[in-house]
């Protein structure tokens, strides 16, 4: 009975660390004690989920989606794979499947925050792209220039996407 009570406090103790080792930067450290806690609960959201960030982190972004999508089909009703997929999505240039995710994490839960703020940064995104291609198609049009150079410096403004 003892070791079913300590379990949760025991995965909750080895995600503080993980995510001790993220903040440090030491994110081989991170992965590896991601990659022993999934090992050892492959059940486990939590580890699964820190483990995808770790290695979406780590640039292993084909590693991290397929985390991600593998927790949004076990768990369909979990806004934060989604989120994530978004981002990964989005580094690729997939916009559209970016706000596809997007929309569906915000489905699950409509007051996501970070979800709602990554969804209005890929409308920014696809904003750009519209008036990119207006601009180019009219490159006279100042008014839409000063939409596009207003965009493009949001978009500029360093400001990290929540995952």
């Amino acid at each position: 009975m003892a070791g079913v009570l300590l379990a949760p406090q025991a995965r909750a103790d080895e995600a503080s660390e993980i995510r001790a080792l993220m903040a440090q930067g030491d994110l081989a450290a991170a992965l590896a004690r991601s990659e022993k806690a999934v090992d050892a609960n492959p059940r486990d959201a939590q580890a699964r989920f820190l483990n995808g960030v770790v290695l979406m982190d780590l640039r292993r972004d084909d590693e991290a989606l397929a985390v991600f999508q593998r927790l949004a089909e076990e768990y369909p009703e979990l806004p934060d794979p989604y989120n994530n997929m978004a981002l990964l999505h989005a580094r690729a240039g997939r916009l559209e499947l970016a706000r596809q995710a997007l929309e569906t994490a915000l489905r699950n839960d409509p007051g996501h925050a970070t979800a709602r703020a990554n969804l209005g940064q890929v409308y920014l995104m696809l904003a750009v792209r519209a008036w990119e291609g207006a601009v180019a198609a009219a490159p006279m049009d100042q008014p839409l220039q000063h939409k596009l150079a207003a965009a493009r410096a949001l978009l500029a403004a360093p400001a990290q996407p929540g995952r």
